[in-house]
């Protein structure tokens, strides 16, 4: 690794308090279900019972005679505008037309001065459905006498950024395929194969706050406040949507209570700002948690792999089909398949692999963006492969990864950015924290595991910087603050910049009327783009500021003094500029902006006779660049961790013709304390190689990916190799029980 010699500075380094923790702690922060706008009336949804149906008829009348009610939106009132929205497919509509595809789907929607009358409307509402058979699981949706769930061609959405849509393939929505070398050539030569098929679950994001949206609608203005993480994206598609200018349409964002994904890109808000056009008054649509659990997931998926090793341990081949299951629209579907199918692989030197993934419709909810999405459905089954191929050969599956993993520089795929962390010194620190030379007892195994996420997005950020008249410094920026910290990081990258008190600057929230372009909050983005884009615009009043201060310059002057002698009375500001885009060569006309590390390790133990799996030490990397507040960093990989042993050990979406059965926290587990491990570590990793502001780049999701294979592996470990997610002990006792009939267990 790669020792460097770091400037000194400031604020930078430093893990400075949350600029948001006072104002959360007292409950001064305002979120969007606190807002109330004059004249707002609540917002109800009736949602299809059935998985898949016709809609014969939709009858208001009832509901629009209760008093109270203000509307009923339905299909009818939308035949003036094209009702479809999506940003990969364009496929979803406002409310159900002819077709409902999954239970709850949005059928109508009712206004009412108050929720009890708007709820007791929505029983007032008849609909008749015609039944249809329902493909309720990939297998279904895939089988040749499977239901169409979308008849003609496939329109691609305002972002769907993936080359051209493929020829309709059934209820296939896209595809994506990479190959090199001369696979099954190689497949003959090799001295071991491992192959087999997998299963990942659906599971949902679990935010705190649900899904709340408050929209006004006056002419062709349309103002939303909404818990999204995409605030820019939402107003391209809403303009487009109805058919207004973009500077029509003002999304505000505050604070966020959660997201993960679960608010990337559009949900609510064309449907709550079509019920506000007809209401004529503002409306709000907060949604329950099992409402929000039918609005988004993250995607199953089946997978079918194998990988070849030489008995000297050099992977040589690798070959994979996979399934995602995307629900019954596409949402971020053909991003996560594509995002999957570029993590299948792996970062390891093959001769030849291949991946084909593809992206399913089925009668269930949506699912879209969910905390590294792709590799962490793929991860966890490439890195169970290696492990069996090492035990195969009797080798340290830690020797077999250092032998095998991609270099700094080294190219991972045809035309992607080369390499830019230091794997193999990476997955050695997270080896060493969990124990990986002691001692093991019985029923105790360790595992590790190492992958790739491809981060950044579109690297598109603009950011505004003002020096205020008394010395005050406000940014602007479009970044969401979901939780994760970045207006304390700003805040720190304007003071450095600037030679500021952390405590001087004021990152205010995203107003889209007032706050320059941020292309979206997500894909470890925030902090390596955005925080960019303000360095930029610090540096450019600072600029000023030395030219201003040029005038004079034996003498020591602040800031408001200087301003005040600058334009020539108390008041006046600077103000700076900032943009990244991808434009000329460099790290942002490459693709990915930066390779997220996925490296972690874990201890587990195992009791036979229950099958409960406990997880006793886990460590993550968190391979930074440069950590601008390392507090926070640890904090986002703690945080990773947690939701990635949820999804190795108890979380899962269950469905049944359809219907989800588990839509509440009493049936739905997420992790709680109890869960947390005995020991949690988060190695920092700092070399100064990212491509954004210090050298530094994003993390927060690469500990998601890693800690399920790393769990998986040390289960292994222990003689119980697993093909299914999540580890509940019914599965793992079952597991147990069948490899104690075929001998192999104790082994």
């Amino acid at each position: 690794m790669t020792i460097i010699e770091r400037q000194p500075l400031a604020h930078v380094g430093r893990s400075v308090p949350r600029r948001d923790a006072h104002e959360k702690l007292r409950g001064a922060a305002q979120f969007v279900g606190d807002f109330v706008v004059p004249r707002m009336v609540h917002g109800k949804v009736l949602r299809s019972p059935f998985a898949h149906a016709r809609v014969v008829a939709v009858d208001a009348s009832e509901a629009e005679a209760l008093p109270g009610v203000v509307c009923v939106l339905t299909g009818d009132d939308l035949t003036d505008l094209d009702p479809y929205w999506g940003h990969a497919i364009k496929d979803r509509p406002i409310v159900a037309l002819d077709h409902v595809r999954f239970a709850g789907e949005p059928v109508a929607a009712v206004a009412a001065e108050d929720e009890a009358t708007a709820a007791a409307a929505l029983n007032a509402i008849r609909v008749e459905y015609e039944e249809l058979p329902v493909a309720g699981t990939i297998e279904q949706a895939l089988a040749d006498d499977a239901p169409i769930l979308h008849e003609g061609p496939l329109r691609p959405g305002l972002f769907h950024g993936l080359g051209e849509l493929p020829p309709r393939e059934g209820n296939v929505c896209y595809r994506y395929r990479i190959d090199r070398g001369e696979l099954e050539s190689v497949f003959a030569r090799a001295d071991l194969i491992v192959e087999g098929e997998y299963s990942f679950p659906a599971v949902y994001q679990y935010a705190m706050e649900t899904h709340t949206v408050v929209a006004q609608v006056e002419g062709e203005e349309i103002t939303v406040w909404s818990t999204c993480q995409h605030p820019f994206l939402v107003r391209a598609e809403l303009a487009d949507l109805f058919a207004v200018p973009l500077a029509s349409v003002r999304v505000v964002v505050p604070y966020l209570g959660g997201g993960f994904g679960s608010k990337s890109y559009t949900k609510m808000e064309p449907l709550t700002a079509a019920l506000a056009r007809k209401a004529g008054r503002p409306v709000r649509i907060q949604n329950r948690v099992d409402e929000s659990m039918v609005t988004t997931r993250r995607h199953g998926m089946r997978c079918r792999m194998r990988t070849a090793m030489t008995n000297e341990g050099n992977l040589v081949a690798r070959d994979v089909d996979c399934w995602f299951d995307t629900g019954a629209y596409a949402d971020n579907g053909p991003r996560v398949t594509a995002t999957g199918g570029d993590a299948a692989p792996g970062p390891y030197r093959w001769h030849a692999y291949r991946v084909d993934a593809r992206c399913v419709y089925t009668n269930t909810g949506p699912a879209g963006s969910y905390r590294a999405f792709g590799a962490a459905h793929l991860q966890w089954i490439g890195e169970s492969q290696i492990d069996e191929l090492a035990r195969r050969a009797g080798l340290d599956p830690l020797a077999v990864r250092r032998d095998n993993l991609c270099l700094p520089g080294e190219e991972l795929r045809n035309g992607a950015k080369s390499l830019d962390a230091d794997l193999i010194g990476d997955v050695e620190q997270a080896a060493a924290a969990v124990g990986w030379s002691e001692p093991k007892r019985a029923n105790v195994g360790r595992g590790v595991s190492v992958g790739l996420l491809a981060a950044g997005a579109h690297p598109v950020s603009t950011a505004i910087v003002r020096l205020e008249a008394d010395g005050q410094v406000v940014v602007l920026v479009g970044t969401t603050e979901v939780g994760q910290g970045p207006r304390t990081v700003f805040a720190q990258i304007a003071a450095e910049e600037l030679g500021v008190d952390v405590e001087q600057v004021t990152v205010r929230g995203t107003d889209t009327r007032f706050t320059p372009y941020d292309r979206s909050t997500g894909a470890s983005r925030s902090t390596t783009i955005a925080g960019l884009a303000v360095q930029r615009a610090a540096r450019q009043v600072r600029d000023q500021l030395e030219e201003i201060a040029a005038g004079d310059p034996l003498e020591p002057t602040a800031y408001p003094e200087l301003l005040r002698r600058h334009f020539g009375f108390t008041g006046g500001e600077l103000i700076g500029s900032g943009e990244v885009a991808p434009t000329g060569t460099g790290s942002y006309a490459e693709g990915p902006v930066f390779w997220e590390v996925c490296v972690g390790a874990a201890e587990v133990e195992v009791d036979p006779e229950t099958g409960v799996v406990r997880v006793r030490r886990t460590a993550t990397v968190a391979d930074v660049g440069r950590a601008i507040n390392p507090q926070l960093v640890q904090r986002q990989d703690e945080g990773a961790t947690l939701q990635g042993l949820g999804n190795a050990l108890f979380e899962e979406m269950v469905f049944e013709d359809g219907q989800l059965l588990n839509d509440t926290l009493l049936d739905y587990r997420v992790p709680s304390f109890a869960d947390l491990p005995n020991e949690m570590t988060c190695v920092i990793v700092e070399n100064e190689d990212g491509p954004g502001p210090y050298g530094a780049k994003g993390c927060g999701e690469g500990a998601l990916a890693a800690i399920p294979a790393a769990v998986v592996n040390a289960l292994a470990d222990v003689g119980v190799p697993m093909q299914e997610l999540p580890l509940t002990p019914e599965r793992v006792w079952r597991r147990i029980q069948t490899l104690k009939e075929e001998g192999k267990w104790p082994r």
